[in-house]
């Protein structure tokens, strides 16, 4: 490193550890500094990174890992962003009421306060949720108490170390262009954090009235006299599920589930999980190994903020005797569980998740969008009933909660399998039923975790630019270069594909960066005809086989 940046680089670092009010990253930033003002390279090199740049506010809001710099999640990088969302909520002059919410992560609490703080501070009110608490309960919150804003303090299913602030406007949605540029200038704005008033107090704490209030409204997504008779194993991941989960489960009528012991409490070291996220391998064991105890007939989980829901059946052919529906599944399943109760409006899903729920759609008279990945899209769609994405977001009731809710998703899944259950039915009987009427939709994913992120810039570059014409002995029909935009979708990093060949009735593949991770994904769906029930499992078989196929050969393609 040249003098001149060296020079450069530690003073920027100074400057930032006189501003920092955290006595924990101070302490941590001022042993870096001095590490590195001996000229440690090591150090130097870890002080680079952390002052490369600065978090970017977008429509995901803030996650990054927590420490001291701009390249971390932190209070003075919270504290501007705080200040830029004040900022615009007084421009925007649709209220002045910003409700906060946190979930059990390290230093949610303190980013709450500090958010808190500073709207009061620029004169405007606060309200904090009462206690660590889901996403959901704060996006209810928001249209509930006709805020103008809220933010909800999580990383959601990120390892430990991270922290993350996502910011809704006062529709209950999270934000979108051109409101996080917006808010983005406004920090951008902020020269100094001296220049931040922080009120000390004048924030109002609200009661649990505001938690009762959402649990009434969760509990009507399922009919009041329907079935109740199910046994449910369920695990919060370590995170603030629980009492939320089994309060509605008790008010709805549904028998106490059994709990995983060993991920009850919420713990922001998530220690028995390598990733908290029910999709990520061995994140289910302690929940198969409690089900193998107790045979239930259902085994449902919530990620640490609980705004997923993933669902697994009993399944022989499983090694754990176990089998996690994929979240088209259970998209697929809440979808037809909906038409049941006679529902009206528009069913939508991104376009990385499956057809399936189209086709739903279709037969039922009701209109169906696509929009791009995220409830921030999926939650605009225009008189949307239902929503879901494959990543276990699952929106039931909009009006109620105009995000995804691992809540009231939970309530409404126990509801289906309950009555399949007082039928002699199970969930994968329904989802064969779906199959037969519709055709096979199969579907898996491709993901590349990287350290390096221009890796994943690499792929998409070669993708682009040597696009492929078959895949797994499949022509490739159309390719999408989703970075131009159309008059159905923004403007995105992503490319589509779509397939054709015997034997499928159709296929098709998007790949994109993830918006929250450091990952490449690939989604892949293929749909086979199926002429009898007799034929499912030969047919199962070949799409297993060809979804495997269409990921070597893409992998291959895209160098990853």
């Amino acid at each position: 490193m040249a003098q001149d940046s060296t020079t450069d680089l530690l003073a920027r670092a100074r400057q930032w550890l006189a501003e920092d009010p955290d006595a924990e990253t101070r302490e941590e930033l001022a042993a870096l500094l001095a590490t590195a003002e001996q000229g440690e390279a090591s150090a130097l090199a870890e002080l680079a990174e952390r002052f490369a740049d600065r978090l970017q506010f977008g429509t995901a809001g803030l996650r990054g890992e927590l420490g001291a710099g701009p390249m971390r999640m932190n209070r003075a990088v919270v504290i501007r962003a705080a200040a830029g969302l004040a900022a615009h909520v007084r421009a925007a002059g649709a209220g002045d009421l910003v409700v906060v919410g946190y979930d059990a992560r390290h230093k949610s609490y303190d980013f709450a306060r500090d958010t808190a703080a500073v709207m009061v501070g620029a004169g405007l009110r606060a309200a904090l949720l009462p206690s660590a608490l889901p996403t959901p309960v704060l996006a209810f919150a928001i249209r509930h108490l006709g805020a103008a804003a809220g933010v909800m303090v999580t990383a959601s299913h990120n390892p430990p170390r991270d922290n993350g602030y996502k910011v809704y406007l006062g529709d209950g949605s999270q934000i979108v262009p051109p409101a996080d540029a917006e808010i983005a200038a406004e920090i951008d704005a902020v020269a100094s954090l001296h220049d931040v008033p922080l009120a000390a107090a004048g924030w109002q704490v609200l009661g649990e009235d505001v938690l009762d209030a959402y649990l009434a409204r969760a509990v009507t997504v399922v009919d009041p006299a329907g079935p109740r008779e199910l046994e449910v194993v369920y695990t919060p991941m370590h995170g603030v599920g629980r009492d939320t989960l089994l309060a509605a489960f008790k008010q709805a009528g549904f028998p106490a589930p059994t709990m995983v012991a060993e991920q009850a409490e919420p713990d922001p070291e998530f220690p028995t999980v390598a990733f908290p996220n029910p999709e990520e391998p061995g994140a289910m064991d302690l929940a198969f190994r409690t089900a193998a105890e107790h045979a239930p007939d259902l085994v449902i989980a919530n990620d640490p903020d609980a705004d997923r829901c993933a669902v697994a059946v009993p399944d022989t052919a499983a090694a754990a005797g176990w089998r996690m529906l994929r979240g088209d599944e259970v998209g697929a399943l809440l979808g037809a569980a909906l038409v049941a109760k006679g529902v009206t409006g528009t069913f939508a899903t991104t376009i990385v998740s499956a057809t399936l729920l189209g086709r739903i759609a279709e037969a039922a008279g009701l209109a169906y969008e696509e929009t791009l990945t995220g409830f921030k899209w999926l939650s605009r769609t225009e008189g949307l009933r239902y929503g879901y994405e494959e990543a276990l977001g699952y929106c039931v009731d909009p009006e109620g909660v105009r995000d995804k809710d691992g809540i009231s998703a939970a309530l409404l899944i126990a509801e289906l399998a309950a009555a399949q259950k007082r039928a002699g039915r199970t969930l994968t009987d329904l989802l064969d039923e779906l199959a037969l009427t519709h055709g096979l939709h199969a579907t898996d994913q491709l993901s590349a975790r990287v350290e390096d992120l221009s890796l994943i810039a690499d792929a998409m570059g070669r993708l682009r630019e040597q696009p492929p014409t078959e895949l797994a002995g499949l022509l490739v029909e159309r390719a999408d270069d989703l970075s131009a935009g159309s008059a159905e979708l923004p403007p995105t990093d992503g490319l589509r594909y779509y397939l054709a060949g015997q034997p499928v009735r159709s296929a098709r593949i998007v790949v994109r960066p993830s918006g929250t991770e450091p990952k490449l994904k690939c989604y892949l769906e293929v749909v086979l005809p199926v002429a009898s029930a007799a034929e499912l499992p030969a047919t199962r078989t070949r799409a297993t086989e060809l979804l495997a196929a269409l990921k070597r050969d893409l992998a291959a393609a895209a160098g990853i």
